[in-house]
């Protein structure tokens, strides 16, 4: 398999190219998964062992390119700056660093609202990036189109012979723990309310972790489904228990029973509870159109993003008949995630 991972401080565009140019090879008939490593490694307090949470994260990277089982892994994200990059048996690796001028790194970090102090520590980071080689790409005044294409040329991606499938690692018995999943329909609030439940489970002591489930299953032209998301949400909480997780906290669509039970199955001791968040259709026309602009919760590969409105209404409408076939089912716990604001839905939550 091969794996072509684009690092580099951060606001130097690594998740957006990463995320246009596995788009790229999925239309053009490439069969290629997508990782956000940061999506690896939401488990705080980090172990003593692990403060930035770097083994982590190329634990659950490898266990999650082997179940992705595509020919081609495009992975975004940052790399231990002490060990280096991980070692992921059974691909070949391909390392491209993304760079940008001081001046457009700031900028870009002003616009994320982040304060002066992290942008000098991010600053002294690139500086010390910079003096290293490798393959390197200067995003500065470039698009994100003419940063994919400087990317493949200078990486001969994508290796047409790709490579065979890395072995997966069979876990040695099962992982308990408790297990909260927030499921509902498209638009209802599934990632913001389950992060403030998150935040709230963190300043109550515990230590906790979060999973999105559409992080989880990127791949195409055949997606992936629940059952490679069942695997790997198995092999992350495995590694989150194994540094001292007492809870983890799940959102992503459940749409049966047997949905729920493909992931019981993969979870054997862990005890699930799910709650399906409900709203109704002219809220969710409301989120969807917002998430739409821009507006909503940040996800990389948001598919709702920049879309017509035409398309957006299209969601929302197979939204709504989603949220009454759950409805019809009584799946999961019950909560109104309508009139209330996020605080309030996860106040429901946790009651």
């Amino acid at each position: 398999m091969a794996v072509l991972w684009l690092c580099g401080p951060p606001g130097v565009g690594k998740t957006t190219a990463a995320w246009l140019l596995y788009t790229q090879l999925v239309e053009s008939g490439v069969r290629t998964g997508f990782v956000d490593i940061d999506q690896l490694g939401m488990c705080y307090p980090a172990p003593a062992s692990d403060p930035e949470r770097y083994g982590m994260k190329a634990r659950n990277l490898g266990a999650v390119v082997a179940n992705l089982d595509a020919g081609h892994v495009v992975v975004s994200g940052v790399t231990d700056p002490v060990q280096g990059v991980p070692r992921i048996p059974g691909t070949a690796l391909t390392m491209c660093r993304l760079r940008a001028d001081e001046g457009q790194l700031r900028a870009r970090l002003e616009r994320r609202g982040w304060p002066a102090e992290q942008i000098e520590a991010v600053r002294q980071e690139a500086e010390i990036l910079d003096a290293t080689g490798g393959i390197c790409v200067d995003t500065t005044g470039l698009t994100v189109a003419e940063v994919v294409r400087r990317v493949r040329e200078r990486t001969g991606w994508p290796d047409p012979a790709g490579r065979d499938k890395p072995a997966v690692e069979e876990p040695v018995g099962a992982v308990d723990g408790e297990i909260l999943w927030l499921c509902g329909a498209t638009g209802v609030g599934k990632s913001a309310v389950g992060f403030a439940v998150y935040q709230r489970i963190l300043r109550a002591g515990r230590t906790a972790a979060y999973v999105d489930l559409d992080q989880l299953g990127f791949r195409g032209p055949t997606p992936a489904g629940h059952g490679v998301r069942a695997r790997n949400l198995a092999a992350l909480w495995r590694t989150y228990r194994a540094a001292g997780a007492q809870q983890l906290v799940v959102v992503g669509p459940a749409e049966s029973e047997a949905v729920v039970a493909t992931y019981a199955d993969a979870l054997p001791s862990a005890k699930i509870t799910l709650c399906r968040l409900h709203a109704g259709s002219g809220r969710l026309m409301e989120r969807i159109m917002l998430r739409g602009r821009g507006q909503g919760w940040a996800q990389p590969g948001d598919p709702l993003l920049g879309r017509p409105i035409a398309y957006l209404r299209q969601v929302a409408d197979r939204a709504a008949a989603e949220a009454d076939a759950l409805e019809r089912v009584c799946l999961g716990r019950r909560v109104d995630a309508g009139p209330g604001t996020v605080e309030q839905v996860a106040d429901a939550v946790l009651a």
